[in-house]
């Protein structure tokens, strides 16, 4: 599990690789990914977007930017969590992943909820010793 906070914004994140909709020999590797937003502020919070920076094993980066997530903005209370899966495919047999979400208080104000890089691996990753 991987985790952050910001501005009492606990976001944490559990990758998992999907080896039976995954296929190695055409090059195409598929994760699904958890994501958990906690609220533990006073107030509450608006997911307005997000933006992602997926970097693959080659050293590619994509970047995805899109309003809310899973098609839903959702409002999250003090006290409350929102939780989504998602799925990210690469050529490669690794990568990682990091970005924020646009976030809004319920007194208006704006800010960025860090989500925190977290790897992309799976078995079919050739690995070396040096």
């Amino acid at each position: 599990m991987y985790e952050s906070s910001t501005r009492n914004i606990r976001v944490s994140v559990q990758p998992a690789f999907l080896d039976d909709q995954s296929d190695p020999d055409e090059n195409r590797y598929l994760w699904s990914y958890t994501v958990t937003i906690e609220n533990k502020g006073p107030e509450s919070v608006q997911l307005l977007s997000r933006h992602w920076h997926i970097t693959d094993g080659t050293g590619q980066i994509k970047e995805v930017t899109g309003e809310g997530v899973v098609g839903a903005q959702p409002v999250i209370a003090p006290g409350q969590k929102f939780q989504y899966t998602s799925g990210c495919p690469l050529p490669t047999a690794s990568g990682y992943m990091w970005g924020r979400y646009r976030m809004r208080s319920s007194n208006g104000e704006a800010f960025e909820a860090e989500i925190p890089a977290f790897l992309l691996e799976s078995p079919h990753e050739i690995r070396q010793i040096h």
